[in-house]
């Protein structure tokens, strides 16, 4: 099986980076760069992180009117992206135009809810009810758009998938059982993830802060 996960390099330091990806590339199946990475560097950073001939994943959460999110998914169109990333909340007509503008062969997944929160801090924003159905209702918007899939922690996916059976489905906030969780509220272990119909896992820290990152990745791919 080809292996599902994605190693997030969240750094300024392009040459970290390289390294980084350099490192765990056989034990990895993709690159997820953010906005850190592509605030800091641009399109240049991500061609030459693209040269390691790994998928990119470029996640950079395009929220904004219609219009400008089409012209700024047009605008990346030389990358060619594996994987990219809208905002759901955005609404079903962002989510179109980002689709319709994306290059053939990008995903186009939209993020429903970051791991970061949880159901206080969408109370807090004005949205009622629980973090479950807030992700299930934008996973069904997300599939009235006509875009591939959604971003969403592990505790969700089980419920998005038996609504969206062909989706695919994004799964950040992963930690190993040994693991910090940090800033991270709804965490799920890598197994467990993708057990409940996880696409691709997104994993950082564990491996790009771990004192043997290329061992620390070998161990995550060994649980699956």
């Amino acid at each position: 099986m080809t292996n599902r996960v994605y190693v997030a390099i969240d750094t300024p330091d392009l040459a970290r980076a390289k390294a980084l990806a350099t490192r765990v590339r056989h034990h990895v199946g993709g690159i997820k760069l953010g906005l850190e990475f592509f605030c800091a560097h641009g399109q240049a950073g991500v061609r030459e992180m693209a040269a390691l001939d790994l998928p990119i994943f470029l996640d950079l959460k395009l929220h904004d009117i219609p219009n400008t999110v089409a012209k700024a998914v047009q605008a990346l169109h030389p990358l060619h992206p594996a994987i990219l990333t809208v905002h759901a909340s955005g609404g079903r007509a962002m989510l179109e135009d980002a689709k319709a503008a994306a290059p053939i062969g990008t995903k186009v997944v939209a993020v429903t809810m970051l791991t970061s929160l949880d159901s206080g801090d969408l109370a807090a924003t004005g949205v009622q009810g629980s973090a479950h159905d807030h992700v299930v209702r934008l996973a069904g918007l997300a599939q009235e758009a006509g875009i591939d899939g959604i971003v969403c922690s592990g505790a969700e996916v089980a419920a998005a998938k038996a609504l969206w059976p062909h989706g695919f489905f994004v799964v950040p906030g992963v930690r190993p059982a040994d693991a910090a969780v940090g800033d991270q509220k709804r965490v799920v272990t890598p197994r467990a993830a993708l057990d409940a119909g996880a696409s691709i896992l997104v994993i950082g820290r564990p491996i790009t802060e771990a004192e043997d990152p290329d061992q620390a990745a070998r161990a995550i791919a060994a649980t699956l």
